[in-house]
């Protein structure tokens, strides 16, 4: 009899189990669980010393069905597993899908892109780039930064590597930020190679995810593009991952196991031993100090294509008091609206910002429309008649009097939402014809090519939108960005307010002018004189990215120094914060580590649970993992207390 260790898509650890017939690390079996037959797979891990074999049950059967896991994807999962402190079933499921030894009876047939199939001319900051990343990509291992300005060509760049690569064995793995956005990527892959690459989304039915996955493990699917989940597939063969938009905050996965895509991507790559680039116009600080020390190598593309130039920039101070009634359209960016338009050329409202209003007041006793489950206000969503909770959804009908005084006539929207401003703007152009862009009214990639569509088609003047428009997008005859509140991301409060804000506003305003014509970006604030806003106008990310350096060396944040976030969270509030407390009490004591907290999360409450956070800060040097491992040993967690731990916190809610 062999003793084999089992490791279950459960958030558990392996079991050890006895087998009749000789099995490998990476088959699947079937073994008793509890009081079920549950599938698992053959791992690495070595046995439990604890139990003797005559403990131990036989597993049931070898499933001879699935392909065996790829060693290097076990290889990974203990990776992922060990770094960011996550039971190590629960890191397996996110790499594995239901039923995966079905077959289905009229499979999607994955076509071979065709690397020759369109030959294209490149500028010489092009070819060089090019050049560069072939030298590097060559080498095995080893991570590029394609730092390039917006409208420079970057995807035509490492879309010429992958061609390198597809005359070759092998597969490649294109990881975007947010999956509505590849339409217009897949679109530009098809006219490059000629056929579709395989793609990875939730959004995907069961037959096509179970196809899919099946493809990647046979190695049938040579190009695969995808969210952040798409990294755990079972890949045979790897041979270049490329990271589109590499500073984008979605790449962190907030839920379940608490990962960033970016990171893992690279340690993806170190284990395939294949290359990986990392591309963005506004790389993260993290990933712009690594190219300047060397440990990645920088291939820059300063320039647009073609010689187009990039948009003018124009700051509206809205402290200015304007005649008239007040807007959120200001005079300045009306009149820029009204010389596009007469121009026929179109134009972008941003505001990163979905519904009507983010507030409702009373005017007669002040009671502010908040969520019962989570301390946040109501949105307003006037087009569909409701309140929303964009934290946990609670939804109510918009009332007609106030639930607290129950004066009628009473209730005032404050703010502006996306929902707002198309009202606004439609009064203002009541001939114009307007597009609303949000996460609410395109739901899926097909939608969302629709409205790429008539926007290229000239069917829209002005677009509306959140950050769903800030980037990949090439829209020919856009000529004017006007952004409402530059300053609404700054009032984060936490260590990458500043950064994601100057990324994202940056990104859309390089949405203006990327052909011929001369495209003008005007920034709505009411903090000209802000580091950021300034940097944004004279265009200088170098002297942003400068000071946003020194600021975090000064204070040892990352990449100067490593930070850990404990989340604890219960129903009951007041043992919630006598367990944090706990945690606190019994923290390590030694040079270079410092434990701050306990206190109440920004969002104290979310989802009926109450929050309390802890931050721990150190130094560069220490070992972070087996210091808080250690720590939380000596910790008693009550069952109706959670703990989260997120190892290189990107928010701070």
């Amino acid at each position: 009899m062999q003793r084999v260790s089992v490791l279950f898509p459960t958030p558990l650890g392996t079991f050890d189990y006895l087998s009749a017939e000789s099995v490998l690390c990476g088959q699947w079996v079937t073994a008793p669980f509890g009081r079920k037959k549950v599938r698992g797979v053959v791992w690495d891990a070595p046995p439990d010393s604890r139990f003797p074999d005559s403990k131990l049950k036989p597993i049931e059967g070898v499933l001879e069905d699935i392909p065996i896991f790829p060693k290097e994807s076990v290889h990974f999962i203990n990776w992922v597993s060990r770094y960011t402190l996550s039971p190590l079933g629960a890191v397996l499921k996110m790499a594995l899908i239901p039923d995966m030894e079905k077959q289905s009876a009229h499979p999607i047939q994955f076509e071979k892109p065709n690397p020759s199939f369109c030959s294209l001319t490149f500028s010489k900051a092009q070819q060089k780039a090019i050049d560069a990343l072939t030298e590097e990509t060559q080498k095995g291992f080893g991570v590029s930064l394609l730092d390039g300005v917006t409208g420079s060509g970057k995807t035509e760049v490492y879309f010429e590597i992958m061609a390198q690569v597809l005359q070759k064995t092998g597969q490649i793995l294109v990881l975007l930020p947010e999956i509505i956005l590849t339409s217009a990527w897949l679109d530009r892959f098809e006219k490059r190679f000629g056929v579709r690459p395989a793609v990875w989304h939730s959004s995907m039915t069961v037959k096509q995810r179970r196809d899919t996955w099946q493809a990647v493990m046979s190695g049938e699917a040579r190009v695969l593009v995808g969210a952040r989940s798409a990294l755990f597939l079972p890949f045979l063969n790897l041979k270049l991952i490329v990271v589109d938009e590499e500073h984008d905050s979605s790449f962190k996965q907030e839920e379940g196991v608490l990962y960033h895509a970016r990171d893992m991507a690279i340690v993806r790559a170190r284990i395939a031993d294949c290359p990986i680039v990392l591309a963005s116009a506004t790389p993260s600080v993290e990933t712009y100090c690594n190219a300047l020390s060397g440990r990645y190598k920088h291939v820059t593309l300063p320039e647009r294509y073609a010689h187009a130039s990039l948009p003018n920039i124009q700051i509206v101070d809205m402290r200015q008091k304007e005649k008239g009634p007040v807007r959120f359209v200001s005079p300045v960016l009306s009149e820029r609206l009204k010389e596009t338009l007469d121009k026929k050329e179109q134009a972008l409202l941003f505001l990163n910002r979905r519904g009507y209003a983010p507030l409702i007041l009373c005017r007669a006793c002040g009671e502010r429309i908040k969520c019962p489950y989570c301390s946040a206000w109501l949105v307003e969503h006037r087009k569909k008649g409701y309140m929303q909770c964009h934290h946990c959804g609670y939804t109510k009908p918009i009332p007609t009097c106030c639930p607290t005084c129950q004066e009628t006539d009473s209730l005032i929207s404050c703010g502006p939402g996306v929902e707002r401003v198309y009202e606004e703007v439609q009064e203002l152009f009541p001939t114009a014809r307007l597009e609303m862009i949000t996460s609410e009214t395109v739901s899926n990639p097909k939608e969302f090519q629709g409205v790429l569509e008539r926007v290229s088609q000239g069917e829209t003047d002005i677009l509306i939108g959140t950050q769903i428009l800030a980037k990949g997008h090439h829209f020919a005859n856009l000529t004017l960005v006007g952004v409402i509140d530059a300053d609404m991301g700054l009032a984060g409060g936490d260590l990458r307010a500043g950064e994601r804000t100057f990324q994202l506003l940056h990104q859309v305003m390089g949405r203006a002018g990327r052909e011929q014509k001369q495209g003008l970006a005007i920034l709505q604030s009411y903090h000209p004189e802000n580091m950021i806003i300034q940097a944004l106008k004279e265009n200088d990310r170098d002297r942003f990215l400068k000071e946003e350096i020194a600021s975090r060396q000064l204070l040892t944040m990352p990449p100067f120094g490593k930070l850990a976030s404990l989340i604890v969270s219960g129903k009951d509030q007041e043992k919630t914060y006598q367990t944090a407390k706990e945690i606190a009490r019994q923290s390590p004591f030694m040079t270079g580590l410092d434990v701050l907290g306990p206190v109440p999360a920004p969002l104290s409450l979310l989802r009926g649970k109450y929050r309390y956070r802890l931050l721990v800060k150190a130094d560069k040097s220490l070992k972070l993992q087996p210091i808080l491992v250690a720590w939380l040993k000596k910790v008693v967690i009550p069952s109706s207390v959670e703990l989260r731990l997120d190892i290189d916190p990107y928010s701070f809610f």
